[in-house]
């Protein structure tokens, strides 16, 4: 399969979730952007994008320090996505404003040990980057920082970021991040919540562990 085969198939699997992260809510208008990396570039979503008439030409191919290599500007989010794949943390990346998630996010706290689905991002919480204004190095340093040993970070008063190794898996995370996040403010809205211990989550990371090589039953 040639380069131009497959850059042509990610512009139109990037185009089907970014299209789709506007129907479900996770993001509307021109918020939020996304990526795959292709080898030592990327292709990601144009400044401004709309998900409602976005197209897959409309996604710019660019080095990971933001230059264009194809026609349009990478979104203003550029350096959290070049970051990103420059640090090998990941082959896909989402980044979005899910009402939920933005909320948790002004708290500026991580997500903590409420629910053994945490564990599946894998860590004891999911980390929270600190604030820096949109579109800095600063942003996308905290956010990569964040992202180690992890595969979510919420971002300080703005939003999340998902990765993964596909971007229909980094899809999938955004969706249960953004579930999580919603049940945690109705528990917190519920009373006083019970975290889990330590030892719980190791024990929940020690059978996502086994689930991902096929060890566990689907009960």
């Amino acid at each position: 399969m040639t380069a131009a085969i497959l850059e042509a198939d990610a512009r139109v699997e990037l185009c089907k979730i970014y299209r789709k992260i506007e129907g479900s809510g996770l993001s509307l208008g021109n918020a939020g952007n996304i990526s795959l990396r292709l080898g030592d570039v990327m292709l990601i979503s144009p400044t401004g994008a709309d998900g409602a008439t976005v197209a897959p030409d409309d996604f710019v191919l660019s080095r990971f320090d933001g230059t264009a290599l194809s026609q349009g500007t990478p979104s203003s989010e550029w350096a959290i996505h070049g970051g990103i794949y420059a640090a090998g943390l990941a082959q896909a990346v989402i980044h979005a404003h899910p009402d939920a998630c933005v909320a948790l996010s002004c708290l500026r706290r991580p997500m903590p040990p409420f629910h053994y689905m945490v564990a599946a991002f894998g860590g004891h919480e999911v980390p929270c980057a600190p604030y820096a204004p949109f579109g800095t190095t600063a942003l996308a340093e905290g956010v990569v920082a964040s992202l180690a040993g992890h595969s979510a970070c919420l971002m300080a008063n703005h939003g999340m970021v998902c990765i993964g190794s596909t971007l229909a898996q980094a899809f999938a995370r955004t969706v249960k991040l953004e579930m999580l996040a919603r049940q945690l403010l109705l528990a917190r809205q519920a009373g006083e919540i019970v975290h889990l211990t330590r030892d719980e989550m190791d024990a929940v990371l020690g059978r996502y562990a086994d689930y991902g090589r096929g060890r566990l039953s689907s009960n």
